[in-house]
């Protein structure tokens, strides 16, 4: 889907950081849960992301969308290898 909305302002921090949360949210990562929050004139991102792959993907859209803000990452990559061992149940 091509999002045909048009670029948010570059003076209102605040509505760049809501166009960027629709953006995320509508696109292919849209179940995420990836949260934005303001801090001053900085962006942090937080949540859990399902690869190395996805979390680039999510950071590289969030610096084109603030470019001229500071945008920080929490973002944690969820662990989906099998266990190396079994698990002791007594």
């Amino acid at each position: 889907m091509t999002d045909t909305s048009p670029p948010p302002a570059p003076g209102n921090l605040d509505y760049r950081v809501a166009h960027l949360a629709e953006h995320l949210a509508s696109g292919e990562y849209g179940e995420l849960g990836v949260r934005l929050e303001l801090r001053g004139d900085a962006v942090l991102l937080t949540g859990t992301v399902p690869s190395t792959q996805c979390r680039d993907e999510v950071l590289r859209t969030a610096r084109e969308e603030l470019a001229g803000h500071p945008v920080h990452s929490d973002l944690l990559i969820a662990g989906t290898s099998s266990p190396d061992h079994g698990e002791d149940l007594t």
